[in-house]
């Protein structure tokens, strides 16, 4: 039963991966088109939506990747040990970029919604960041749940 759980989340990461990627590819090129011709006197925000976005990527797949590898030690009963901490701590470092680079673009979102008078733009690009900022939490949680459930295990079979 235990492999059939991590398959079908093994899946499932794999099938988050593939909108951002298709997002990438076709999203990423108009949002930029539509950021240099909403702000014409801003001529670098078309880089600067090309640089967050493929830049936020980078850490996405990379968080992706160690969860992937965190459910491959759960398969091989390797998930109480170092490693499944080290790749907490991988993910957790990557939600934090994540956060960060989209910060960057909320003066970007601050802009959008006065040229178009809308202010639930703002609250819109709030979003990503938040929701990384939730995972680096929670990874970080993880992580020292985790860190000290192997602490006690070693001292308990340092004991008998």
């Amino acid at each position: 039963m235990k492999q059939v759980t991590t398959l079908f989340l093994k899946i499932a990461v794999i099938f988050i991966g593939i909108p951002i990627l298709a997002l990438c590819i076709f999203l990423v090129p108009e949002l930029a088109n539509i950021a240099a011709k909403l702000l014409p006197e801003f001529a670098y925000i078309k880089y600067l939506v090309f640089f967050v976005f493929y830049a936020s990527v980078i850490p996405f797949y990379f968080a992706l990747y160690q969860a992937f590898k965190l459910l491959t030690f759960i398969d091989k009963n390797k998930a109480f040990s170092q490693i499944s901490v080290i790749a907490l701590k991988k993910i957790k470092y990557c939600a934090i970029t994540i956060s960060s680079l989209h910060v960057l673009v909320l003066p970007l979102f601050y802009l959008f919604a006065e040229k178009d008078d809308a202010p639930g733009v703002s609250f819109i690009g709030l979003v990503v960041p938040f929701a990384s900022l939730v995972i680096a939490v929670f990874a970080a949680v993880l992580q020292k749940l985790l860190q000290e459930a192997i602490n006690i295990k070693s001292e308990n079979d340092l004991t008998i």
